[in-house]
């Protein structure tokens, strides 16, 4: 048991995913998972374990952010043993060649946190995920019908910025934009881990457009699928 995770011993699988919202934890769970249980409600960030296709996989919301996802993914390492971590999020893309509804193999995770700059200070670390889980959720995605690109993806602490700096990241390769993936990497890496993170793009920064709340449900069903084959794959 845990400070942010009230779950015993044993209650959690070595296979996570990593919704940021909690009541898509819960969707998740009561979605693709048999005999589902959940072990975590404190500060209602719901966390549940069950079977999917004959594997013991749990699912825990993390909140929004990176210092909120990673105070849950530092206990989940360093408390409960997780060996894999899959998030699976939403993203804004910042180039023209990924559209809506595409998902994102974040191969890379840039950042502008300052968590990273307590860490390591002047130097510049490169939050990368784990080859072996990448290369799996590649050619599920292709089982799957899914159009799929691997870029990187920035983790940025500001959700609305003034100052644009997604033309930046854009300029150097960055596909889209989210709140989480460089932590989960980098304390991946701290705890020898394996960790990636699956975006589906839910809006698109540089043309304005943005998917219905229809469209989400069901994009986001693929995402959820991709993950469960993957985690359960590699």
């Amino acid at each position: 048991m845990s400070t942010h995770i009230n779950a015993p011993e044993g209650a959690i699988a070595d296979s996570v995913l990593l919704p940021g919202d909690p009541l898509r934890a819960k969707f998740i769970a009561e979605t693709f998972l048999e005999d589902a249980k959940c072990y975590n409600e404190v500060r209602g960030m719901y966390g549940y374990t069950g079977i999917y296709k004959g594997h013991r996989v749990s699912v825990q919301g993390t909140g929004m952010g990176q210092p909120s996802l990673s105070i849950y993914v530092q206990e989940l390492f360093q408390f409960y043993n997780v060996k894999k971590a899959i998030r699976i999020g939403t993203c804004g893309s910042i180039r023209e060649d990924v559209n809506l509804r595409d998902v994102i193999l974040a191969n890379g995770a840039c950042t502008d946190s300052a968590l990273q700059t307590q860490r390591f200070g002047s130097m510049h670390y490169s939050p990368v995920p784990d080859f072996d889980l990448l290369y799996t959720a590649y050619n599920k995605s292709k089982e799957l019908g899914l159009k799929t690109v691997v870029a990187p993806c920035v983790s940025s602490d500001r959700f609305y910025d003034p100052n644009a700096n997604w033309k930046l990241w854009k300029k150097y390769g960055a596909a889209g934009i989210e709140m989480e993936a460089a932590e989960l990497y980098t304390l991946a890496a701290e705890f020898k881990r394996k960790a990636l993170a699956i975006l589906t793009v839910s809006d698109h920064i540089v043309t304005g457009q943005a998917t219905t709340a229809e469209e989400r449900q069901l994009t986001f069903k693929d995402m959820m699928v991709l993950a469960l084959e993957t985690i359960i794959s590699e």
